[in-house]
């Protein structure tokens, strides 16, 4: 291991050679290797995860379509366009239900989506350091609050509120005008579409902003250093580097959001009114779900066409589910497509 001296030509000269490489160098660390069987038993792990997923996604399927066959083969679909609702008789439409679920997703949506973009353009770009963990905790905490205590909140502490300072301020606006009179008439109750909307963006905020702020991060900083050198300002970076970069995450952190908003029951059962009428499209009025409607009368519903249109109901929102989810995948393709255009 040690040195080697050797002498020069004169006296002063000494020449220290080091030691050897192959003394110096210690042997290589033998690790196990898994081998081909290890390799193979994880890809058959890994396909049966995908195909039990397809199996039960063809077996709920199978299971909604034979327990509402028979409100299918009675109604047709004429149960989408119909708005009866009798258990009694026995005459049932879907379209109060229907109605009342976009709605109010579609309300949320709208409230949501700017509200959690601006909490993630926050957090990513203009927050100061001490701030971002104290807000951004406070931001998913939202999303562990169970949602029968929003409910409980939104029809006893905000339904009185909206309908105090919002709904009764603008129905006396809007009185007389031909169309928005028409959108925000009926009784100011504080409980209808609009109060299970707002309180449905309340729920669905925290999913869409946390998802938002983690694909914003993901972005190079060196892509967003290079437009702030060119003179770029804030919004130009996130309009034209962040969300280019990012528009796959943004997309799927809403539709993470819809489908909760399509999802939630007992929040929306609490603020929706459960009224299965359809009298007018104004905003203010009771109306209802169809995870509400579900909620309601299921347990009680006997065997026969009210458990089957009950079925029905939930196989119509998992048909609403995947035309969102493939509208979604289209959308993201004609991005691409336009991109590949641009370039």
């Amino acid at each position: 291991m040690s040195s080697t001296l050797v002498r020069g030509d004169s006296p002063s000269q000494t020449i220290v050679q080091p030691p050897s490489r192959a003394m110096t160098t210690p042997p290589p660390i033998k690790r196990a290797r898994s081998g081909p069987m290890a390799d193979r038993l994880f890809g058959y792990a890994a396909k049966a995860s995908a195909l039990i997923t397809l199996i039960l996604l063809v077996a709920i399927l199978a299971t909604l379509t034979m327990s509402a066959w028979p409100a299918i083969s009675k109604y047709g679909l004429s149960f989408l366009t119909s708005t009866t609702w009798d258990p009694v008789q026995e005459d049932f439409g879907g379209l109060v239900m229907i109605y009342g679920t976009l709605a109010t997703s579609l309300i949320a949506l709208l409230i949501a989506v700017p509200v959690s973009f601006g909490i993630a353009l926050f957090l990513t770009e203009l927050s100061p350091a001490w701030l971002k963990r104290p807000l951004g905790t406070a931001i998913e905490l939202l999303a562990a609050v169970p949602s029968i205590v929003y409910g409980m909140w939104g029809l006893l502490v905000f339904g009185p509120v909206l309908a105090t300072y919002v709904q009764q301020p603008i129905q006396a606006m809007t009185a007389g005008v031909p169309i928005l009179g028409a959108f925000f008439s009926g009784p100011p109750v504080g409980i209808g579409i609009l109060s299970a909307g707002i309180i449905l963006a309340i729920m669905i905020i925290p999913f869409i902003a946390s998802v938002m702020r983690d694909v914003f991060e993901v972005t190079p900083p060196m892509l967003k250093e290079s437009a702030y050198g060119l003179g770029a300002t804030t919004w130009e970076v996130v309009s034209k580097v962040v969300l280019p970069y990012t528009k796959t995450g943004v997309i799927g952190g809403i539709m993470l959001g819809l489908g909760r908003a399509i999802g939630e029951t007992m929040a929306v059962t609490f603020v929706i009114g459960n009224f299965n009428q359809l009298d007018s499209l104004s905003l203010f009025q009771a109306a209802n779900s169809i995870t509400s409607a579900l909620a309601n009368e299921f347990a009680e519903a006997g065997e026969g066409l009210h458990q089957a249109a009950l079925m029905y109901l939930g196989l119509v929102l998992f048909f609403i589910t995947f035309v969102i989810l493939s509208l979604s995948k289209v959308l993201l393709a004609q991005l691409r497509k336009s991109e590949g255009a641009k370039s």
